[in-house]
């Protein structure tokens, strides 16, 4: 008599309810991802604008209740002017072609926040590149007058320093700063691009560290 080497086949249960006991795991259906939305990548810059302003506001109202107003506006106020620099677009000799060429193509000068106006009641930073006579002083001064407050000098070449070569000469400002005061001055005759950009740049540290 043969042995069959196969098991006999094991009965399966039949399909019904699941218990509804204690012990028993409730199973969870799997459920494919929803794929995200497209989204245009101006749409995102909106969206990070709206989270970002709510926050902004109450990060700056909660420091302004925990510290003070003037421990917290004032860095504000000084990081805000120093990023968003607006000099007079105007030129007095050759140190106006270095000021023109500052914002060309090559050394971009736009990038450190700097935007030229050619309005002075637009306007915080007076750029005086050339020589200044006396005949010229007056204009200064009214340009200077119509800025808005706070607004910022800087002498930009040795003429505009100290009068230059021309020192001497009975028509010629020996220095700007007999008339306006002066925040920073740039050495040379006349000086390169990035000469009035580290001038730039050491005006804004100057602006980020004021207290009054």
């Amino acid at each position: 008599m043969g042995v069959s080497s196969s098991a006999p086949p094991v009965p399966r249960p039949a399909a019904g309810p699941k218990p509804s006991g204690s012990n028993v795991s409730p199973i969870v259906a799997a459920t494919a991802p929803v794929p995200p939305p497209q989204v245009e990548p101006w749409e995102i810059e909106v969206v990070r604008a709206k989270e970002f302003i709510p926050r902004a506001k109450e990060g700056l109202w909660a420091m302004i209740t925990r510290e003070g107003v003037a421990p917290v506006v004032k860095p504000v106020f000084n990081w805000a002017g120093r990023n968003s620099l607006f000099p007079l677009h105007w030129g007095l000799a050759c140190c106006a072609i270095e000021f023109a060429a500052a914002f060309g193509s090559r050394w971009d000068g736009e990038r450190f926040g700097l935007v030229p106006r050619s309005s002075p009641r637009q306007c915080d930073l007076l750029i005086v590149n050339g020589t200044v006579t006396w005949k010229v002083a007056h204009k200064l001064i009214t340009l200077w007058e119509q800025m808005p407050e706070p607004k910022w000098v800087i002498a930009m070449g040795n003429c505009a320093t100290g009068g230059g070569p021309f020192r001497s000469a009975y028509s010629v400002v020996p220095g700007v700063d007999k008339l306006v005061p002066v925040d920073v001055y740039i050495a040379g005759c006349p000086p390169r691009p990035e000469a009035m950009l580290d001038g730039v740049l050491r005006l804004e540290r100057l602006i980020q560290e004021r207290k009054e």
